[in-house]
């Protein structure tokens, strides 16, 4: 297939149909059935070459947004983010190496994150770094009592 084919016709119909067919109802909930896929691997799941991940999380925040759940969805993408670039869960200790690796997973979350969250994301990170989790720590999803602590959902 040709670059850019995931952008063709009616995406966003092709979304959803292919959400539908593997028998969920919402995008979101094919998304929390697998809380730490990386988002690469959830549109691969949902079309391979025709659907791509910023497809996949611009449903999740449309998604989110309607449902007043979006500091969950960030949640969600930080749990996705630590899964793919801190497989052994969180270091031992914060060297170099270590470092690169925590500042990936960190960074590539923040660039997930909408406007509306940035400065809840940069506290979030500067605690995980001040005051660093166990470690091996990664959470299963974006219900963990730790991501709870840090990112609380909104009070209405």
């Amino acid at each position: 297939m040709k670059e850019g084919h995931s952008w063709e016709g009616n995406w966003k119909v092709r979304l959803y149909e292919r959400v539908r067919e593997r028998g969920y109802d919402s995008l979101t909930a094919f998304a929390e059935a697998r809380p730490t896929l990386p988002l690469v691997e959830l549109a691969q799941e949902l079309g391979g070459d025709d659907v791509n991940a910023v497809q996949v999380f611009s449903g999740l925040v449309a998604e989110a947004e309607r449902s007043n759940r979006l500091t969950r969805l960030v949640r969600g993408q930080l749990v996705r983010e630590l899964w793919e670039s801190l497989p052994n869960g969180w270091p031992t200790e914060l060297d170099d190496d270590a470092r690169l690796e925590v500042g990936i997973a960190l960074g590539s979350w923040s660039a997930f994150t909408p406007v509306t969250h940035e400065e809840r994301a940069r506290q979030v990170m500067a605690a995980l770094l001040a005051t660093p989790p166990p470690p091996g720590w990664r959470p299963l999803g974006p219900d963990d009592e730790l991501l709870l602590t840090l990112l609380p959902d909104e009070t209405v």
